[in-house]
């Protein structure tokens, strides 16, 4: 049988290399955020990118009990007490559309948007607007938009504040803004979310739009094994 080919790693008798870069060097070197964007990107990322792409993984790491990845982690630990790798899955697997997708959704309306201001000489300003009407006419949610806890997500606060200031912030940013004004004058005000933004930075930074989800489960996986080993310590 034909061995998987691929493009990322590759290894002989003494050494390991991850797009070209040697594990052992890396491994003194680098950061796991460093890891994380040279598997997806084939690059390192700069000073200025790796504190904003961490800055994403911390923002989505955890958001409280009642989110569908922690609350299904839990349950399955706390049926299962011999499998934590079960509950882990069990709360990656309640990632999806309505809990973790949005970013994705998000990256390709951000993506779309620019594309038709360019396409038809108009402003992002107007783009988004009509991004915001549509919407409004089909009854439709904008992803990226509204939280049902916050007024305001600090987190989109960081990311953009951050990106600006490492001159990250390009059309990505830009569009959501004018997304989140549209928003507030055709439907009613709605923030700016951690999806939103993260998608925002992540188009920026280069990404495609299925990165967004993928970047998600990355970040949230790690909120998912403190629920589990809550569940297994504390919880008993």
């Amino acid at each position: 049988m034909e061995p998987w080919r691929t493009g990322i790693t590759t290894s002989d008798a003494k050494s390991i290399y991850i797009r070209g870069y040697e594990v052992a060097s890396l491994m003194r070197q680098a950061t796991f955020t460093d890891i994380v964007f040279l598997l997806h990107q084939a690059r390192l990322p700069s000073k200025e990118e790796r504190s904003l792409f961490d800055a994403i993984l911390i923002g989505v790491s955890d958001h409280g009990a009642e989110a569908p990845s922690a609350a299904a982690a839990r349950i399955v630990a706390s049926g299962n007490r011999r499998s934590l790798e079960a509950a882990v899955a069990a709360g990656v697997l309640a990632m999806g559309d309505a809990h973790g997708g949005a970013a994705s959704d998000c990256m390709q309306m951000i993506a779309d948007g620019i594309a038709a201001a360019r396409a038809q000489g108009v402003p992002l300003q107007e783009a988004a607007g009509r991004v915001a009407e549509d919407a409004k006419a089909q009854r439709r949610r904008l992803p990226g938009i509204g939280h049902r806890v916050h007024t305001e997500d600090p987190r989109t606060r960081v990311l953009f504040e951050m990106a600006r200031a490492y001159g990250v912030a390009r059309d990505g940013v830009a569009f959501m803004q004018a997304l989140e004004a549209a928003a507030r004058e055709f439907i009613r005000p709605l923030p700016i979310n951690i999806d939103g933004a993260m998608a925002a930075v992540l188009h920026d930074l280069g990404f495609a739009p299925a990165v967004g989800r993928l970047v998600f489960i990355i970040g949230r996986v790690t909120g998912v094994t403190a629920r589990v080993m809550e569940e297994h310590v504390r919880e008993k």
